[in-house]
């Protein structure tokens, strides 16, 4: 483990082990149909797309098929590339998938105009790093999306009683919106917000490691009362993100 992370690359290894079911995620559940809320509205026609920290590819293949377009990621976790790639190639999307670190990656820099990753930088001790190296692949009007669980209010104190040793690999420092606008790096060409988002899920709390199979069943029915939700409440939103443009 480097000095800076908070898990090791066997964590990675152990967590992409098996292979993704081959198909395209559905967003029948409420994460996943957060991130697809998330990343829509900047999803156009031309829109050149790298996420950091793609494995096991689900979103990076549902990105691909809504550009109709090659997309690119980065993992440093051979055998997440490895499914990932073997993903893509099934489903018959293009991407340029690379096992490297973010912040020595060989895709070049201001190539894109979109950088996301989601649940990536908070299993860092200091993020500020890996944000920087979002916004270096930024292009001239270009957007980075970083996404994080928002362990705090009701996360925290639920998931602290459900699965505690699953908090220990989260720097819960920067689960808040000043936070996370605090990471971002400070530039004349650059414009920067926080926001928390997303409808309720009960996916960020490990029910199952509480309550065993019951805890499954009781996460799907919450999961399908979250999708009636009408609008998002700040205090149950699942995400907190930072969004950097480049002018």
């Amino acid at each position: 483990m480097e000095q800076n992370e908070k898990t090791e690359l066997t964590h990675w290894e152990d967590a992409w082990s098996a292979r993704p079911r081959m198909s395209f995620p559905t967003g029948i559940d409420i994460g996943t149909r957060n991130v697809f809320q998330l990343l829509k509205k900047h999803l156009h026609p031309g829109v050149r797309y790298v996420e950091v920290g793609c494995a096991p590819g689900k979103i990076l293949s549902w990105v691909a098929r809504e550009l109709d377009a090659p997309v690119c990621g980065i993992d440093y976790s051979p055998t997440g590339v490895e499914h990932t790639k073997w993903l893509c190639e099934g489903l018959d999307v293009e991407a340029d998938v690379r096992c490297e670190d973010a912040l020595s990656t060989s895709f070049e820099k201001a190539s894109f105009d979109l950088v996301f990753s989601c649940g990536l930088i908070e299993h860092f001790d200091d993020p500020a790093p890996m944000v920087a190296a979002h916004v270096e692949l930024l292009a001239p009007g270009g957007t980075a999306l970083i996404a994080i669980p928002n362990y705090s209010g009701l996360y925290l104190k639920l998931q602290r009683w459900c699965d505690p040793d699953n908090l220990a690999i989260h720097n819960l420092d920067i689960m808040n919106e000043n936070a996370m606008y605090e990471l971002a790096p400070k530039s004349p060409d650059l414009t920067i917000r926080s926001f928390s988002f997303g409808k309720f899920s009960p996916w960020l709390i490990s029910l199952p490691s509480r309550f065993g199979r019951a805890g499954v069943l009781i996460s799907w029915g919450l999961n399908f009362i979250a999708r009636l939700q009408p609008f998002d409440i700040k205090a149950v939103c699942p995400l907190v993100v930072l969004e950097i443009k480049r002018l």
